[in-house]
């Protein structure tokens, strides 16, 4: 990933990578297909003693970076996870740390037990998606007394059916709130949902007159705005990521395969169509690892132009990465469309982290508004 890492940063990048090859090769992976949560609980602990979870924590509940900055640190992660397709609730359970690190006075015991691995949390914030747009208001948190009630549905949610706690964005008053919700209070129902990507699990979570103690809430009712902002951002630096490490690997199958495979007598990577073919994803690769790393690194150093970087890494990442994993299954032929190749893991991967977060369009929407406001403000 990263142009130029420390030596601490790559020593804890193949750490990570030759964890993950030992822990669940392709063979676990597939043997993980109909697991009900996708990974193992052990599996996931001795991740987070590798850092996995710690580094957008503060120092108080244990955690700590690597380099100058705990985002850039996490990428290197994110990025092997997308070589491997490793499954686990990363980014979501990073997400909710680090806002809880934000507000960790009063949620520092699940902080705790997320930086630790004995738990892992999930964001309920996309809903059902109307004419191309995600609305985050259907949920309606209201402050009754010393309660606070969340009611509606959130779908779809990453890692909600192995989640220990929901961290819930809905609409109260004129505002947004945030509420953490343990997984079995009253009134949560979790429905399984089918995705794309086998290697990662995906819900509906429906809240019916869910009653918490006002403390459940994170930060003021009604104040969650900039925290939303954040944790969308962070998000999607580490999706970008992941994204960029299932480009990688995919691309690497496929220059490995043309190269052996033979047709007419001479390997397939000699013919001069493949090699301009490969010369345009090889561009695509390297523009998205660069777009990926200056949107991770703008958003660490909460820079000025981050809205904008992250929404240009989103969306450049999610079309050309489409079109990359495409030509990677033409140029395989009819194997590359087979169950049994490996192949069809890291697009998937890459299909399921095209929407998370917003989609191409809407990330390209959200670049024009930000020119626009720009221009009218000068």
């Amino acid at each position: 990933m990263l142009l130029d890492p420390s030596p601490d940063q790559e020593f804890f990048r193949d750490t990570t990578s030759r964890f993950l090859t030992d822990r669940v090769p392709v063979a676990e992976i597939r043997r993980l297909r109909h697991d009900p949560a996708g990974f193992g609980a052990e599996y996931w602990r001795s991740g987070a003693e590798l850092g996995w979870t710690s580094l957008l924590a503060g120092d108080a509940t244990g955690g700590g970076s690597i380099g100058d900055y705990g985002l850039v640190d996490l990428t290197l992660v994110a990025y092997e996870f997308g070589t491997h397709a490793a499954p686990g609730p990363l980014v979501p359970t990073n997400v909710v740390a680090d806002l809880l690190s934000r507000h960790a006075e009063a949620h520092g015991d699940v902080l705790t037990s997320l930086v630790e691995g004995t738990a892992t949390a999930a964001w309920c914030f996309e809903e059902p998606r109307a004419g191309g747009t995600v609305a985050s208001d259907g949920v309606e948190i209201t402050v009754d007394g010393d309660e606070v009630v969340v009611r509606g549905t959130k779908r779809p949610v990453e890692a909600a059916v192995s989640a220990d706690f929901l961290l819930v964005t809905g609409r109260s008053g004129d505002g947004l709130s945030h509420v953490l919700v343990p997984r079995e209070a009253p009134g949560v129902r979790i429905v399984p949902l089918k995705s794309i990507d086998i290697t990662r699990r995906y819900a509906a979570v429906e809240f019916t007159e869910v009653r918490l103690p006002a403390t459940a809430l994170v930060g003021a009712a009604g104040g969650a705005a900039a925290d939303i902002e954040r944790a969308l951002r962070v998000g999607a630096v580490l999706g970008c990521a992941e994204s960029v490490g299932a480009l990688q690997a995919a691309f690497d199958l496929t220059v490995a395969w043309a190269f052996d495979r033979y047709s007419f007598g001479r390997p397939l990577a000699s013919y001069q169509e493949l090699k301009h073919r490969f010369a345009d994803m090889k561009m695509w690769l390297e523009a998205s690892h660069g777009i990926s790393d200056s949107a991770a690194f703008a958003v660490a150093t909460q820079a000025a132009d981050a809205p904008e970087l992250v929404s240009a890494a989103k969306a450049y990442i999610g079309h050309y990465g489409g079109e990359l994993f495409q030509d990677c299954m033409q140029i395989h032929g009819g194997i590359g469309i087979t169950f049994e190749h490996d192949l069809h893991l890291f697009a998937r991967r890459g299909a399921a982290n095209r929407s998370n977060y917003g989609t191409p369009a809407e990330h390209r929407a959200r670049i024009a508004d930000i020119v626009e406001y720009q221009e009218a403000n000068r």
